[in-house]
């Protein structure tokens, strides 16, 4: 099969450090090329893949900021459609900035919708492309939204050997991803200190975000039992997360997917989180860790973490959330597409 993948321009395939979408549309791509397809990505020129890679700019966009992400988008859209009668199928990943050409180019496309759905704009947005073919990346990510024309629900997946699993784990609770008010690093540090015990928080902080670093974040750093590192790339993730006794995943939004969970499944490290979107689509209550609803159950999960078996979290990553899983549902969804595109055509 012939397959585009259209990536975000902003960080790289994958990315260098922090960018969930990215990071699973290489897993994607290398997984579809592994299995004999005739990939081509569309994204920036410093992303690495077997793939063929087409692009408009030669960096991703968080490596200058000077860029116009609007300009290079549209061109990168200009090169997909100089190109799009060569493919099968195309998938895109970039939110909605394709639907009016799409619409119109007869070809066989689909999206991936990355985001959440919550948003009021969207009302007017799908109201007006309520035929386009889209995929959710869980059930509850739909809920907002329940009419859209889902193609199925596809979770993320990982290459099963991307990271090693930790048997022992270690003794600090961890918190990785990113700084912001929907992702509650201050739970996180609330629940490590009422637990009494050390936390680990690895986390970029975005332009948008720095307020709120510096004057809630911040100040309750100087806990000891606090250490804020940073952000941390691919190589230095496996360590963090096998290294630590549980994942802290205390959000207060509706999260699509949340790409960290099965990162830390797959090192066999357990997830404390609270009942939010995709939350108990991706934990197993009891098995691969616990959902809770305050900051109390947080702490009584955090004192029962030796009850999950970690082997149990691997074997749950490998069976429910490989990318080799993925790519297979993913398939099945192209080739209904494509048969569907055959048959209006005829």
């Amino acid at each position: 099969m012939k397959i585009a993948q259209v990536a975000p321009l902003y960080e790289s395939v994958p990315p260098k450090y922090y960018g969930g979408t990215e990071r699973v549309v290489s897993y994607l791509t290398e997984e579809l090329v592994n299995m004999g397809h005739d990939v081509t990505l569309f994204a920036s020129g410093d992303s690495e893949t077997k793939a063929k890679l087409i692009s408009p700019v030669s960096e991703s966009l968080r490596l200058d900021r000077s860029k116009d992400p609007i300009i290079y988008h549209t061109l990168l859209l200009e090169k997909v459609l100089q190109n799009i009668e060569s493919f099968d199928i195309v998938h895109f990943h970039i939110d909605c900035m394709h639907f009016p050409l799409v619409r119109r180019c007869g070809a066989a496309h689909v999206t991936t919708l990355h985001g959440r759905l919550d948003l009021p704009d969207l009302l007017s947005l799908y109201k007006e492309f309520y035929e386009l073919p889209v995929v959710s990346i869980s059930n509850s990510q739909r809920e907002p939204l329940p009419k859209l024309n889902y193609q199925g629900t596809v979770y993320h997946g990982l290459p099963k050997d991307l990271y090693n699993f930790n048997e022992t784990g270690g003794k600090y609770l961890a918190f990785l991803g990113r700084i912001s008010p929907e992702k509650r690093p201050d739970r996180a540090i609330k629940i490590a200190r009422k637990a009494g015990i050390k936390l680990k928080i690895a986390a970029k902080v975005d332009k948008i975000d720095k307020e709120y670093f510096n004057t809630e974040i911040k100040p309750l750093l100087k806990d000891p039992k606090i250490e804020f590192i940073g952000e941390i790339g691919e190589k230095e993730k496996g360590k963090f997360l096998g290294n630590a006794l549980a994942l802290l995943f205390p959000i207060d939004w509706l999260e699509p997917f949340g790409l960290v969970m099965i990162e830390a499944f797959a090192c066999g490290t357990p997830v404390i989180a609270y009942r939010c979107g995709s939350v108990p689509e991706i934990v197993d209550d009891t098995v691969t860790g616990f959902i809770v609803d305050d900051i109390k159950s947080a702490v009584k999960a955090v004192g029962n973490i030796e009850k999950i078996d970690r082997r149990m979290c691997r074997k749950v990553f490998e069976n429910r959330f490989s990318v080799s899983l993925m790519a297979k549902n993913y398939l099945k969804i192209y080739n209904n597409i494509i048969w569907k595109y055959a048959v209006a055509a005829v």
